[in-house]
């Protein structure tokens, strides 16, 4: 009897035990899961953080909408980093420790991310960046992706577009931000691939509010016939109208840094006539019927404009690539166990989004090719894609 009872006992405390793990599981399943972000949504580079920080609150809250993922709300904890590169990892060190997020969305800049880099290494968690050097993947970090193309693909964008129209000589003009000297560094390889010769090269800073200096030194250099700005944010915008009031006719070139209708604005009517490489939302109203990527990119850009009556840009693009890749690798993962977000997110292949089909591997943690890059040329207050 007294066996029977020890062993009834010890049959109810497994039970007791079997729904408090139950309850438990239950209680955690309806956890939210925290997306921690790092943007610069002011300072230099704000009109690149800003509409990244919108698509994702935009998205997130749809999301949730439609009953989260997984059956659990995603919850977006955010840190401005005002476009200083070393505020980034007292941020990240902040969502790691105290905010205890799932994974990262950070990096409006190239400093940025390679500022919190190591930590994210060392805390081993997932981060998509939405920076745009090379530097960022390559080496292969094991935590870490991104979704813009890369400089080195810019770079061979726009030599294969001057290689069309006999252009060899070239002055290269690049900001001495990360992204900037990133993108100089990427030029000056891939340039004797295309034919191309720099026969200047010269740089400023991202705040700097007048570069006449270097462009008239650029300008005096025989048989230069193209100029190549490399550089994010305001600066660009800056340069070329510089150019424009220096009567400078050399045809303009810039990266993807400055694909957004902002640049527009800001370099207003010297903005004419510069081509550069771009992500189809640029072009999105404008892109064949049978384009791929066309009711992905005309239906962020309506719902964008619906909630900020506003067009979007491509560094939004970039952070809602980010936010549905990450969603994507937690529901293969069945949950946010970091090491199999990471996997999941690294075995992506044929994931189509604003910015190109993504096919990612153990090699290549951004996933896109230079046909995803369109080039575009503004024309008449307005970009024309280049055929």
């Amino acid at each position: 009897m007294k066996k029977r009872l020890l062993i009834l006992g010890a049959m109810a405390f497994t039970a007791v035990q079997a729904l408090s793990v139950h309850a438990q599981t239950k209680g955690q399943s309806k956890e939210p899961i925290r997306i921690g972000a790092i943007l610069s949504t002011t300072g230099p580079a704000g009109y690149l953080g800003d509409p990244q920080l919108k698509t994702l609150q935009t998205y997130i809250a749809q999301i949730n909408q439609e009953g989260g993922v997984l059956g659990r709300k995603l919850e977006l904890v955010h840190y401005d980093d005002a476009s200083e590169a070393g505020k980034a990892n007292g941020f990240a060190k902040r969502l790691l420790d105290d905010d205890k997020v799932d994974f990262l969305i950070a990096g409006t800049t190239t400093g940025a991310t390679m500022a919190m880099a190591p930590l994210i290494e060392k805390a081993g968690i997932p981060l998509i960046s939405l920076s745009g050097a090379v530097v960022v993947v390559e080496p292969v970090k094991k935590w870490i992706f991104k979704t813009p193309h890369t400089d080195r693909m810019a770079a061979e964008k726009v030599f294969e577009d001057m290689k069309k129209n006999g252009i060899t000589k070239v002055g290269l003009l690049s900001e001495t931000s990360g992204f900037g000297q990133s993108g100089a560094k990427e030029t000056r390889l891939v340039a004797a691939k295309y034919g191309i010769t720099l026969v200047a090269d010269e740089t400023y800073g991202p705040k700097d509010t007048d570069v006449t200096a270097q462009l008239t030194k650029i300008r005096g250099v025989a048989g230069i016939q193209s100029l190549f700005v490399f550089g994010l944010g305001q600066g660009p915008a800056v340069v070329t109208k510089n150019a424009a009031q220096l009567g400078m006719k050399l045809p303009l070139y810039q990266s993807h840094g400055v694909a957004s209708n902002e640049f527009i604005k800001l370099a207003g009517a010297a903005a004419e006539g510069v081509r550069l490489p771009t992500p189809a939302l640029l072009i999105a109203n404008t892109l064949a019927n049978n384009d791929p990527q066309r009711p992905l990119v005309t239906s962020y850009a309506a719902t964008y404009w619906r909630q900020y009556k506003d067009e979007p840009s491509t560094f939004g693009g970039y952070a809602l690539d980010a936010l549905m890749l990450g969603v994507h690798a937690i529901k293969t993962a069945g949950g946010t166990n970091k090491e199999a977000v990471r996997d999941a997110l690294e075995k992506t292949k044929n994931f189509m989004g604003t910015t190109g089909q993504f096919n990612m591997s153990p090699t290549d943690h951004m996933g896109l090719n230079l046909s995803a890059f369109r080039m575009v040329e503004v024309k008449n207050g307005g970009w024309v894609l280049l055929k």
